[in-house]
Parts: C-alpha cells; sequence; structure tokens
C-alpha cells in the first residue's frame, strides 16, 4: 500500500471511470426498479389507501412500489460499493443478453399461450425457454421447479382465489 496522494483523472477517464461504475449489473437494477417504482407511486397517487383492515384499491400497489424502491436503493448502494474488478456488462458481450432474451421470450410465451394452451403447458414453457437462459442447470432440477410452481399456481390461483384459468388446453 501507498501513501501517496492518486493524481487527479483527466476527464475523460472521469467520465469513463462513472459509465463503468452506471454500467454494473447491481446499479443498472437497482436503478430499474427505483425508476418502476417511482413511475407505480406517481400512477397510483390518487388511489385511496385505506386502512391496512380496510384495503382500498391503492394500498397493495403502492406498498408494493415502496418495497421496489427500498430493495432498488439497496441494489444501487451495492452496486455502488462493490470493488473495481466488477464485471461490467458491456454490449459485446453475448453472454449478457442471453438470459434477458430467453427470459423475457419465456414470460412473453407464456402471457400468449396460458388461454389456448392451459397452465399447465404453459408454465412447462415458460420453465423450459427460461432455463436456457442460465447455464448449468441440470433437467432434473428444472423440472422439480416446474411442477412445484404447477402446483403452487393451482392451489394459489385456481382453488385459492378462484379464478376461471384453463388448466388443460382446449384442443
Amino acid at each position: 500500500m501507498t501513501t501517496e496522494p492518486q493524481p487527479a483523472p483527466r476527464p475523460s477517464e472521469a467520465g469513463s471511470h462513472v459509465l463503468h461504475v452506471l454500467a454494473r449489473k447491481d446499479v443498472l437494477s437497482g436503478l430499474l426498479f427505483v425508476a418502476v417504482a417511482l413511475a407505480g407511486l406517481w400512477l397510483s397517487r390518487d388511489y385511496p389507501i385505506g386502512t391496512a383492515l380496510r384495503m382500498g384499491t391503492g394500498y397493495v400497489p403502492r406498498l408494493l412500489c415502496w418495497i421496489l424502491l427500498g430493495l432498488g436503493t439497496v441494489l444501487v448502494v451495492q452496486g455502488l460499493r462493490e470493488a473495481q474488478t466488477a464485471r461490467a456488462l458491456s454490449v459485446g458481450d453475448g453472454s449478457a443478453w442471453r438470459p434477458v432474451v430467453f427470459v423475457t421470450a419465456s414470460l412473453v410465451i407464456f402471457g400468449l399461450s396460458i388461454e389456448r394452451l392451459g397452465l399447465v403447458v404453459s408454465i412447462l414453457l415458460l420453465i423450459a425457454v427460461g432455463s436456457v437462459a442460465a447455464r448449468g442447470l441440470q433437467p432434473l432440477e428444472t423440472l422439480v421447479a416446474a411442477l412445484v410452481l404447477i402446483a403452487l399456481s393451482w392451489a394459489i390461483f385456481i382453488v385459492g382465489l378462484g379464478l376461471t384459468i384453463p388448466v388443460w388446453p382446449e384442443w
């Protein structure tokens, strides 16, 4: 360790350093969470909140937005506190875009297929396409995750809430 003062970065280096810090995955995801939470709080500003016993239409959305805002703030702080050796996202790094593409595709496929293919097949497609985003997943653990998600979704949405979601495809 040296006790000598470090020279001040040149303006071009300072801008590059700021972009490098902002390109960290934690900082970007935290900023996204903060932006979505602030947008949600702004959009729900006129909804009645009510009380915990008599919740208004704005109670749960605003509560979730405040939680998301807190989580985003924690992620931004953690990302800024990371060491300089943290891996930043780069446009040329194909592996950084793989999860974004496949997770987004799996959600779109789920949304488009739930009415025609039913809950079971749609969740299987969701997990199958989403699992391509992660390397090193074992087929057995992916299948178990899909079965658990199917069982929980059926119990919560169909049995618990009584929603009329088709369970199986309507051929």
